[in-house]
Order: structure tokens, then C-alpha cells, then sequence
């Protein structure tokens, strides 16, 4: 393991951070939800200093890439109402973040007095969940977003929501979207954002074939698949591609692999860099280039990728690359729009890592379910295969490569 790694798993603490996007109708993130768990369940201990603490955060869970360009997007923090009334209310930019007010009975006095001075001194709130609870109305004029579970209503009980919360102009927030279906359905029926695992859902198009810059980029996973493959036979596929050639020298030469040295040609590159890490790129570059989908899946599999090989390599299991691809291409279904099946069978890979992806079984997809548990905030689920600070610090590791890639892959 990385004795960094290590040193800042040692540091951290106990509590674990994941985000989740939000998004507008365009697929683009609009903003990024922080799921978090500390031993006691209150405010994570990374509240408790607030100006170094703040930065941490926001520098990690509230930044992404897009056109090779990094933002800044509002980092949405829930909040109890015991948090809000016993002066437990971090000191973090207003701008950056909106403090999610978990739905809790009994709405008091007092709490609607904090709500009313905190949002008279800038501070924005988002209510969950709104279901028309006479008693939540009152919180209808203080809240920024205020967010409705989708799967807790049928049609027309949405329909009275969100007719009922216009008057209010606050932005309109669809929970729980879990399939494109209801993704359409959230869009048509007027809200703003969403919020959900519906990018995951791939629509299945039986059959579907690649392109033939696609089979280009199978050609050479299979060379890199052969045990008797070099740097220069791996060369004579790549400049077959310019695109490819380019985008190759490119990343080697970015803040991802951190080799500032001077490339001088494909082979040069792959020599510096190894077989298994071309063999990583080539996939990334057999997920790119599909236009109609939105950054952040691919930011989503990049990170899923790296955080699976990074537990891999602090468990000290051998071959951390497997690891790394079957993260990867477990989502490769949702990016192509096609059945999982039917794309790994047109991928040479190895069966262990096929077996992984299809079944979650043997090592690989063990480690697989666990990154998917984290990412989602299903603590109680996770197999615990590692003390609990390594975690959040491969997770936050892998957000700042992901974004680098992302960054590299998108510069023109």
C-alpha cells in the first residue's frame, strides 16, 4: 500500500464521505449531494475546524471537470433539526453549499426562527422530503430546493406536489430517480433537478455493434492481452488512429501519471509506462467518444475504476489492473446502451474479470459490490474488508485522479 495512502487513512479519522450528483434536465451536474457517516451519526469530525476542515471538503466533494476546466459545484450537507437549533451549523462559504434539512415530526417555533435568521444572513436550506404534510408548509418559504421522493407517490399525487410548491419559486428537486422512465416522467411533470441512479440504467438495445474506431481499440486490447506483445507491436495498431496517438502522449504527460519527462514517440510512452497501464487507457479510450452521454458517468466509472484498484493494492492483492477494469467496465452497459452480456463478449478479457462484472464473484467482484455500497452511502452493507478511514481516503483519492483524467481526456 501507499505509504501516503496510509498516512492520510491514519489521519482521517472514522467518518466516511461519499457525494452523489444532481442534475438538471440536460444531464449536466448541477451540484453534488455529500453522504456522510461519523461513529456517533452527527456532523462528521471534519466540521469541527472549520476553516481547514471547510476547505478539505469543498476541494474534494464539491469540485469536478468539464471541457478541461475545473468547478466549483454547491455541495448539498444534510442537516437534523438538533444540528440547526444547538448551534452545530458549519461555518462554510454560502455560496458552495446548501444545508439539506432532514424531514423530522414536529416543526417548532424555534426551528422556524433559526431557518428565518440563517436564511436572512445568506445561508440556503433544501427540504427532504416534501409529501404535503400540513405541518412541513411553513417551511415551504424558507427552503431553496425542496426534494420529493419519486417512488413515494403515483402521478398524480406528484402532480398536486409540485402544483402546490410553484407559488413558493423554489427549485423542485426529484428524488430516488431510478431508470431513464423516470427520468422522462420527473422532466414532464416540472422539475428541476434530479437525483438518482438513473445514469446507470443503460436502455438495452440487443445486438448493438461498434464502430469501427471501436474495433480499432479491440484490436489493441487484444494485443495488450497477448503475452508476447511489445511496445513497438502495440505502436503499429496506435498510429493507425490519430486521435488515439494523440490523446495517448497526451494523458501520459498530464498531473494523472505525474511523468513531466519529455515523450518522444508511442512506443517510447508505452515502455515508460507499462503494458497494464496502455491496457487501462485503451479501455477508457473504447468508453470515449460516446457524445450523447453525460461527463459525469464516465467521471462515475473512472472513479469506481480507481477505487476498486486502490483497495485491490491495500489488501495486497496481486494483478490491482483486473481490479481496476472490472470498476470500469462494470458500467460499460450504461455508456454503450447495450446488455452486459453481449458487450463482453466482443471484449477480450479475462474470464475472472468477465465472471466479476456478471456475477460479483471471486475477489474482483467482491471489491466491485464494496466500492458500489460506498458510493451509494450503504454503510451497514459493506463487507468492512479494510478499517473504515481507508476507505474514504481511497474514495477521495480516486475523485481528484478521475477528474485529472477527465480534464487530460477533454483538452483539445
Amino acid at each position: 500500500m501507499s505509504k501516503a495512502l496510509e498516512e492520510d487513512a491514519l489521519a482521517d479519522g472514522s467518518v466516511l464521505l461519499a457525494r452523489q450528483p444532481i442534475f438538471n434536465k440536460s444531464q449536466d451536474v448541477q451540484a453534488y449531494g455529500l453522504l456522510y457517516r461519523s461513529d456517533n451519526g452527527s456532523m462528521p469530525l471534519e466540521f469541527s475546524d472549520e476553516q481547514a476542515t471547510a476547505s478539505v471538503i469543498l476541494n474534494n466533494y464539491a469540485v469536478a471537470s468539464s471541457d478541461g476546466k475545473t468547478k466549483r459545484l454547491p455541495l448539498f450537507v444534510k442537516l437534523t433539526q438538533s444540528m440547526l437549533l444547538s448551534n452545530m451549523l458549519p461555518n462554510l462559504p454560502q455560496d458552495s453549499v446548501i444545508f439539506e434539512l432532514l424531514r423530522e415530526d414536529g416543526i417548532s417555533k424555534e426551528l422556524l426562527a433559526v431557518l428565518r435568521e440563517r436564511k436572512a444572513q445568506g445561508c440556503k436550506f433544501a427540504l427532504t422530503h416534501f409529501t404535503g404534510d400540513k405541518a412541513q408548509i411553513p417551511l415551504l418559504d424558507l427552503m431553496h430546493v425542496v426534494k420529493i421522493d419519486l417512488q413515494r407517490h403515483d402521478d398524480d399525487e406528484l402532480k398536486q406536489l409540485v402544483s402546490f410548491c410553484k407559488p413558493y419559486r423554489v427549485h423542485l428537486l426529484a428524488d430516488k430517480v431510478e431508470s431513464q422512465e423516470d427520468f422522462r416522467r420527473a422532466v414532464g411533470l416540472g422539475f428541476h433537478l434530479y437525483q438518482g441512479y438513473f445514469l446507470c440504467r443503460p436502455v438495452s438495445i440487443k445486438g448493438k455493434n461498434f464502430g469501427s474506431s471501436k474495433v480499432l481499440v479491440l484490436e489493441l486490447l487484444s494485443e495488450l492481452n497477448n503475452p508476447a506483445a511489445t511496445a513497438q507491436s502495440v505502436e503499429q495498431i496506435v498510429i493507425n488512429d490519430p486521435a488515439m496517438t494523440y490523446k495517448i502522449l497526451r494523458l501520459v504527460n498530464s498531473a494523472a501519471f505525474s511523468t513531466p519527462k519529455q515523450i518522444e514517440s508511442i512506443s517510447h510512452a508505452i515502455s515508460m509506462i507499462g503494458m497494464d497501464q496502455v491496457k487501462k487507457w485503451a479501455t477508457l479510450f473504447l468508453l470515449s467518444g460516446q457524445s450523447n452521454k453525460p461527463v459525469e458517468l464516465a467521471r462515475v466509472m473512472l472513479i469506481r475504476a480507481r477505487m476498486c484498484e486502490l483497495l485491490a493494492e491495500m489488501l495486497n492483492y496481486p494483478q490491482t489492473i483486473n481490479f481496476f477494469m472490472v470498476g470500469l467496465l462494470s458500467q460499460l452497459d450504461a455508456m454503450m446502451d447495450t446488455d452486459m452480456k453481449v458487450l463482453l463478449d466482443q471484449i477480450p478479457l479475462d474470464n475472472s474479470i468477465k465472471e466479476a462484472i456478471l456475477a460479483r464473484v471471486n475477489q474482483k467482484g467482491e471489491i466491485l459490490t464494496e466500492v458500489q455500497h460506498y458510493e451509494r452511502g450503504e454503510w451497514d452493507d459493506m463487507f468492512n474488508l479494510l478499517e473504515r478511514p481507508f476507505y474514504e481516503v481511497a474514495y477521495r483519492h480516486s475523485l481528484q485522479w478521475a477528474d485529472q483524467v477527465l480534464m487530460s481526456l477533454q483538452e483539445d
